[in-house]
């Protein structure tokens, strides 16, 4: 896989045009790298040289400063081939804004400057619900002895965001970090039946040192609306990476139906495509797709626009965001997780090869849609549709 090196500065044009030239180079490798799974190492380095990873560093750190928009849209289109790929370049996103937030701003001065420098991937080892971390306080240092499950993208990273528990109080802290500290172990045991690429395994930390200089800490935004937005940037890259690879199913599968998929001995047509069952399916699945993408592109804007809002940013309109992630990340779970079952029907039997791979779609939605059940994001909206009360921030809200 080769890839063309692009000057990062560019514009939105320029960025989502790239994404579409990454997108055709991933989609003509992307059965064989679901089925070989591990590190996607030719993938990062395209996108490594297509210049996209930094395009999110803010402009008052010296980064072009694209929006949360484009980032998602940037998402989406990565998605249509790679849903792994799309995971992680999101998931890289959302560590860096974590950084605007969660770090001092002589951090994030710090970290931006690396990233920019060293054209850096983010990945982390969190875990919100993994209580098998912890740390002990020796003098300026933390010493680290555990492991978190669940690390995205750990396994193809430059630096990571990790999270720990203090073993006396319990108290959770985050850090940043370069990848390959010592004591810190990459498991590569990420067995997914999807998103097999994303490194979503294990991390084991045997006395790893954490300086105190590296653990995050913002006071000024502590609690502050603008420091809510992290769990509306995760369900935001999900749902677009549902909508990508919906998208990128649904393409697929009219490939193969044009080309290759028989009329049925009873449907009384010469073509498959003539069958009016075949058009009402796909008819249906266009439809509601669509209608999932534009919910989306209304998901994606509110996000942007109450990030760029900043430290202004009110209770109520974090709220009203909120609302719209939700209700975006539920619909384009749903659609996505139809579009993706459902092709088989207007495929025909001889689709469903390991050739073809056409599962894939299925497993990467169905393992990416549990990471945030859509049920209590739907109750959210019922709440707040009944109440007017939006979703107290926290863990998936």
């Amino acid at each position: 896989m080769t890839a063309t090196i692009v000057d990062a500065r560019g514009n939105p044009d320029s960025w989502l045009a790239e994404a579409t030239r990454l997108r055709a180079l991933f989609a003509a490798e992307s059965v064989v790298n679901d089925q070989a799974g591990g590190q996607p190492l030719a993938q990062i380095h395209a996108l490594k040289n297509s210049g996209l990873l930094t395009i999110g560093v803010p402009v008052s750190h010296g980064g072009p400063g694209a929006s949360w928009a484009v980032l998602l849209r940037i998402v989406r289109e990565l998605a249509k081939a790679d849903g792994s790929i799309a995971h992680l370049y999101g998931y890289h996103n959302n560590f860096l804004h974590g950084l605007l937030t969660m770090a001092a701003p002589d951090q994030q001065r710090d970290w931006m400057t690396s990233t920019l420098a060293g054209n850096w991937i983010w990945g982390n080892s969190v875990n919100t619900f993994s209580h098998s971390l912890f740390g002990r306080r020796e003098g300026d240092w933390w010493v680290l002895n555990g492991r978190r499950p669940f690390s995205s993208g750990s396994h193809v990273a430059d630096a990571l965001i990790i999270a720990w528990e203090d073993e006396v109080t319990d108290a959770r802290h985050f850090a940043a970090i370069t990848a390959g500290r010592q004591g810190l172990t990459i498991e590569h045991d990420w067995d997914g039946i999807g998103q097999r690429q994303t490194g979503s395994g294990t991390v084991t930390y045997t006395d790893v040192p954490i300086h105190v200089s590296e653990v995050l800490s913002n006071p000024a935004l502590a609690g502050r609306p603008i420091a809510t937005l992290g769990p509306l940037q995760q369900q935001s890259v999900l749902l677009n990476v549902f909508i990508g690879q919906a998208i990128g199913a649904l393409e697929e599968a009219r490939g193969y139906t044009l080309g290759k998929s028989r009329p049925w001995i009873h449907s009384g047509c010469e073509r498959h495509v003539d069958d009016p069952w075949i058009k009402r399916v796909y008819g249906e699945l266009h439809i509601r797709l669509r209608a999932a993408e534009l919910l989306a592109d209304a998901a994606l804007d509110a996000l942007s626009a109450a990030w760029a809002t900043g430290d202004a940013l009110t209770a109520a309109e974090r709220g009203e965001a909120a609302i719209t992630v939700a209700a975006a990340n539920v619909q384009a779970g749903d659609v996505a997780l139809e579009v993706t079952q459902r092709i088989f029907e207007v495929m025909g039997a001889r689709s469903a090869t390991r050739t073809n791979g056409f599962d894939r779609w299925w497993r990467n939605v169905r393992t990416h849609t549990l990471h945030n059940p859509a049920e209590y994001k739907t109750r959210n909206v019922g709440h707040w549709f009944l109440t007017g009360e939006f979703p107290e921030p926290g863990t998936f809200q």
